[in-house]
């Protein structure tokens, strides 16, 4: 509440409360490069990606890597370099990671120097705005609704200043500011409007390192991410042991040539690292970044794409969502025998009145115009939780008057006439203010009792042009949308219908407040209107409660709550500092019908690395048992590195890049680790025990100079082709490109066996006609076992 001398001029520089005579001017030009000389400045770095050196250091300094690295010297000095293959491979990949992130980092840079915050300071008495960076020690920063803390300060002017400081303290009720109050970085504006100075800027605002630590961009909290370490660290159990007694058969039991056994036991050690797994995780996420980027959309936390598109129920709020931020005035009707051209004059001084309006008093605004005798005495901004805002008035002939305007459902009991029309209005989706009389103060907790109705405003909203389009991709995607609104629940329900959204309209403030029964509530409904900021946080929580995976989207700062607790926020760029600060993603051209693309990213990420995980680990668990039972066998292990690196280029590794990056439209489902795990160990068990078969009849087919090569050919032959199957069900559903994708691998082994030359550099020579066929047919055998097999663990095990 702010009390207003009626006399005093306002700046009309920038509108404030404050009188120009006591207005602060803020610090001088002198001041602040004396300040920026001094390094007082707010230096906590915008969020921002890893920098080159992380980024480098992340994909060259790895567990695999290092492992590999030395395998692949050693290979260098005992082997050809057919034989060192892999390492090139890894040097390539390692390369493609570091520069796929590099320019996802670019991307994101560059989005978020746009959506930063851009606070306003007022130096040498003039308001300007500056980045976040530049502001100084002592530097006096204007705040209005919405407008998120930057720095650490103290209040000089308010202006029925309240501030919500619930993501520090966990207070959820704003708190009212006077000046001399201090104010902490992370909280943000609800109502009202003021000054603060500066105390703490920089590393040394506690606060504003823990806000800035929280949104940091960030690779963790991803399911997909956490599952893929968990496999790592049990591979990693497996290689250990396995690789020992490997290393002990090949170099001690059997009596081979020094360096023939060295590379045979690196043989058998490489393909048990899923080492591209990793990187093409990596590799998926950063290129869906660069193209959300290429839409206008900011991604502030990376697993963000994975979260949505796990997404089964999106809460979007209707204003500045499903409406275009502006409004018009579409009617006045005066009640009461009320006189329309004194409702203008009044109207016209309410909105010179507020400093910084909201989109319904823009409208009114601009519908009409302040006169020149009215002096506001005393002010109460608008606060969504009130759903009202009030002014009192001196006017033009002496007279004082006290009004608000706001909610008629509000401000009026039940039984009042007035709201009649007002129903009516709102089920043609028309948006309803009521301006009522009062004779209370205005800071008397119960201002609206006893009001007398004046005007009904009607507002019309603007809709988006692409919201229905929107509103249908999601129904067709399965993802349950919940239209919550602090706008009367009739009004809120005629634009959803208009939109095509059907459902049940609630009104919230008859909603049980137990969670679980407001979950069952939110279950059943679709549309719910005259919610408090409180239950928009209540309501996700609640719907969190009975298992969904919840999005909000939203622009102001009554959604801040709700963002925060979703498990995905996403916010317009044109919303308030304090919603883009919370929000994981940020819609940058304020087009709801972004939104599509992002979940459509993120089931493309999810679903493609669910499929190539299943390739990299089949190979892992392969190899690892092969290696088991060479060493059960005491027998030499029956690949060579040039072979495993052949296999992994034309089953795993290409394959993979190109479906990795395919369209995908299914809806990410949980428990990554079991989904992938389920496929990938009978899958591995099978190959090993037929390559292993193959290997053995091999042995005793073969025999004399020549004989080790001939079996490793008809070993790697079966190998190759149940890898080919495993890979041909992991592409289904087929389309031409992924059929071509198969055929092509094929081919290219196919050409690798006819052609002399490329016989010669991998050593593989198939000897005779029976064992050849007897490989293939083993395979075969394999490959209808595999597709039973796979088929009863789906059976067996659903994910």
């Amino acid at each position: 509440m702010t009390h207003i001398d009626a006399g005093a001029d306002l700046d009309p520089v920038h509108p404030t409360a404050t009188p120009a005579a006591g207005r602060a001017r803020g610090l001088t030009a002198a001041e602040v490069a004396g300040r920026v000389a001094r390094g007082e400045v707010n230096d906590v770095p915008v969020r921002s990606s890893r920098s080159l050196v992380e980024i480098v250091r992340a994909n060259v300094f790895t567990r695999f890597n290092a492992i590999i690295g030395v395998l692949w010297l050693i290979m260098l000095f005992v082997a050809p370099i057919q034989d060192s293959l892999f390492g090139f491979v890894i040097l390539a990949n390692t390369g493609i990671g570091i520069v796929q992130e590099w320019r996802a980092k670019k991307t994101l840079d560059s989005l978020a120097v746009i959506g930063e915050a851009r606070p306003t300071v007022r130096r040498d008495g003039v308001a300007t705005v500056v980045g976040t960076s530049e502001i100084v020690l002592g530097d006096l920063i204007e705040i209005g609704p919405g407008d998120k803390i930057v720095v650490d300060g103290a209040c000089v002017e308010t202006d029925g200043l309240e501030i919500d400081e619930s993501l520090l303290t966990g207070e959820a009720d704003p708190v009212v500011k006077h000046p001399g109050d201090p104010v902490m970085s992370g909280s943000f504006v609800v109502a009202g409007g003021g000054a603060f100075t500066a105390t703490k800027v920089g590393r040394e605002a506690y606060a504003a390192q823990l806000a800035e630590e929280a949104s940091r961009f960030t690779l963790v909290h991803s399911e997909l991410r956490s599952g893929i370490s968990t496999i790592l660290k049990y591979v990693t159990w497996m290689m250990i042991p396995t690789a020992i007694g490997l290393v002990i058969s090949q170099l001690v039991v059997k009596e081979n040539a020094f360096k023939d056994s060295v590379a045979r036991t690196v043989g058998g050690i490489i393909p048990m690292v899923p080492e591209g797994l990793v990187l093409l995780t990596s590799v998926a996420f950063a290129i869906g970044v660069i193209r959300l980027g290429r839409k206008q959309c900011l991604v502030q936390e990376l697993p963000a794409i994975e979260g949505l598109a796990r997404v089964d129920t999106v809460c979007l709020d209707k204003t500045g969502t499903l409406t275009e931020g502006g409004m018009d005035v579409a009617g006045l009707h005066p009640l009461n025998g009320s006189d329309e051209a004194y409702v203008r004059k009044v109207l016209g001084a309410l909105g010179e009145s507020d400093p910084r309006p909201n989109a319904s008093l823009k409208a009114v605004i601009d519908a009409y115009p302040a006169g020149e005798d009215w002096r506001c005495t005393e002010a109460l901004p608008f606060s969504s939780a009130r759903k009202y805002s009030g002014a009192r008035f001196s006017e033009g002939d002496g007279q004082s008057s006290a009004w608000l305007l706001g909610a008629p459902d509000v401000l009026l009991p039940d039984d009042d006439p007035a709201l009649t029309e007002t129903e009516r209005l709102n089920e043609e989706g028309l948006r309803v203010l009521l301006l009522a009389r009062v004779t209370r103060d205005l800071d008397d907790p119960e201002v609206a009792r006893d009001a007398c109705p004046t005007a009904l405003v009607v507002l019309e909203q603007r809709l988006r042009p692409d919201a229905a389009d929107t509103l249908r991709y999601f129904d067709e995607q399965n993802v349950r949308a919940k239209v919550i609104s602090g706008d009367n629940a009739v009004s809120v329900g005629a634009v959803a219908g208009k939109l095509g959204l059907t459902g049940e309209v609630v009104d919230a403030r008859h909603l049980p407040a137990e969670r679980d029964a407001m979950g069952e509530a939110l279950d059943g409904a679709t549309v719910f209107g005259r919610v408090t900021p409180q239950q928009k946080r209540d309501m996700v929580g609640a719907l969190q409660s009975r298992g969904h995976t919840v999005a909000m989207t939203g622009d102001g700062v009554n959604d801040v709550l709700a963002l925060k607790d979703a498990d995905i926020g996403v916010s317009m760029g044109s919303g308030s500092e304090a919603t883009r600060a919370v929000a994981q993603i940020v819609l940058l051209d304020n087009s709801f019908a972004t939104l599509p693309s992002v979940v459509a990213e993120g089931r493309r990420v999810i679903g493609n690395i669910t499929r190539v995980a299943t390739l990299f680990l089949v190979k892992t668990v392969y190899s690892v048992l092969l290696a088991v039972l060479v060493v059960c066998w005491q027998v030499e292990y029956p690949f060579l590195p040039r072979h495993l690196t052949l296999l992994s280029t034309l089953t795993i590794g290409v394959p993979a890049f190109f479906l990795a990056l395919a369209p995908n439209k299914e809806r990410a489902k949980p428990h990554f680790v079991r989904r992938v795990m389920r496929y990938a160990i009978p899958g591995g068990v099978l190959a090993a025990l037929a390559t292993f078969a193959t290997y053995l009849i091999a042995r005793h087919s073969y025999t004399g100079e020549g004989a080790l090569e001939a079996e490793t050919s008809a070993a790697t032959l079966t190998l190759f082709l149940i890898s080919l199957w495993v890979l041909a069900i992991i592409a289904r559903p087929y389309t031409w490109w992924r059929l071509g994708l198969v055929a092509a691998m094929g081919g290219a082994f196919l050409l690798v066996l006819v052609v002399p030359w490329l016989q010669h550099f991998f050593a593989l020579r198939l000897v005779g006609t029976t064992m050849p066929w007897t490989a293939v047919a083993i395979a075969a055998g394999s490959a209808a076992a595999l597709e039973y097999l796979w088929r009863w663990v789906d059976r067996r095990f659903p994910a």
